[in-house]
């Protein structure tokens, strides 16, 4: 009975895992179809990053987290080259990029073993368990999504209808 709850539990965790994936994908999409290929790289100010920055900011850190960790590949990282980017990708390519880590990070989640799962490893200087290690990037990605909703909302001043087709006041029901 024990094994089968857990079977069912790693199934629903790895379900959610892709599901906040690939919604954080889908919202980063529609945030960049209205950004020209100037504004991906521009910064709201100084102390901020640029939409292009941050989305390789994230291929670095789901590839270091769940694909190299979780995965069991090499880590070959390079952080500081992820902000100090300035041009060179198109939207096309950053989310044909980003859309293709996240294929791969969801593919090493759904085929790590539920020891790997328990297993603790240390992660730029932290030391997590694989469960720990996916929570990590799914709300890495989700932290960073909103900063690109937010960047393209500031420089193109509209609502990104990301759930334009939900109602969303509709009441919590038993299920």
């Amino acid at each position: 009975m024990q094994e089968e709850l857990s079977k069912k539990f790693i199934a629903d965790f790895i379900e959610n895992a892709h599901y906040r994936l690939d919604e954080s994908s889908r919202m980063i999409g529609i945030a960049l179809v209205d950004l020209s290929e100037e504004e991906l790289w521009k910064k709201p100010n100084e102390s901020s990053n640029s939409v292009a920055n941050l989305i390789l900011h994230l291929c670095g850190n789901i590839t270091q987290y769940v694909i190299s960790s979780l995965g069991e590949t090499e880590d070959i990282r390079n952080r500081d080259l992820e902000f100090e980017t300035v041009e060179g990708y198109s939207k096309v390519e950053l989310l044909d990029r980003l859309n293709g880590v996240i294929e791969n990070a969801k593919a090493s989640i759904s085929e790590a073993s539920v020891e790997s799962y328990l297993k603790k490893r240390d992660v730029q200087g932290f030391n997590f368990s694989g469960t720990g290690v996916v929570l990590h990037a799914v709300e890495h990605l989700s932290y960073h999504t909103g900063q690109i909703a937010l960047i393209t909302k500031l420089f193109k001043n509209k609502d990104l209808g990301f759930y334009k087709d939900l109602d969303l006041n509709i009441k919590n029901e038993e299920a």
